[in-house]
């Protein structure tokens, strides 16, 4: 867990950034399959989306999962390991992040006309959810906690 805010920001940029990236390319080889311009349509997608979930990360979703984890989850008598923290807030944080990156993605590149926002709002997220949790419960979590200890071990 990052201590302070230098932490906290090295973090949310490794957190963010590579989660981003990486779900930037899944939308869109999911929309339009693999081609030729793949890597340019994921780099022009990347930095408003890495901007929209870098603010959601530290002013919404960030805080609101903390406070739940640590006032309603956590026992204050108990100890957990470090481990079961993480994954806790990491699974909190895939909900509440595809949650509102799924209505980022609707309304950046527009719905289908010939489907209802509610339907295409639950297939969107369902489909985020399925790619998002993997990819930070065994790529992007463990790559930016290892990354954390390191600059805390200095």
């Amino acid at each position: 867990m990052p201590k302070n805010l230098k932490e906290e920001l090295f973090f949310t940029a490794i957190m963010a950034g590579l989660m981003v990236f990486g779900m930037t390319f899944y939308n869109i080889t999911k929309a339009e399959g693999f081609n030729s311009h793949l890597l340019i349509d994921v780099l022009v997608g990347y930095p408003l989306g890495l901007l929209v979930a870098v603010l959601l990360d530290l002013f919404l979703i960030g805080p609101i999962v903390k406070k739940i984890a640590f006032t309603f989850i956590f026992n204050k008598d108990i100890e957990y390991k470090p481990i079961v923290i993480g994954i806790t807030i990491s699974v909190m944080m895939v909900l509440g992040m595809v949650t509102c990156m799924s209505l980022f993605g609707i309304i950046v590149e527009g719905g289908d006309a010939n489907t209802s926002f509610f339907q295409l709002y639950g297939k969107t997220w369902i489909f985020n959810l399925i790619a998002a949790l993997p990819l930070q419960l065994l790529i992007v979590g463990p790559l930016a906690r290892f990354s954390l200890g390191k600059i805390q071990a200095n």
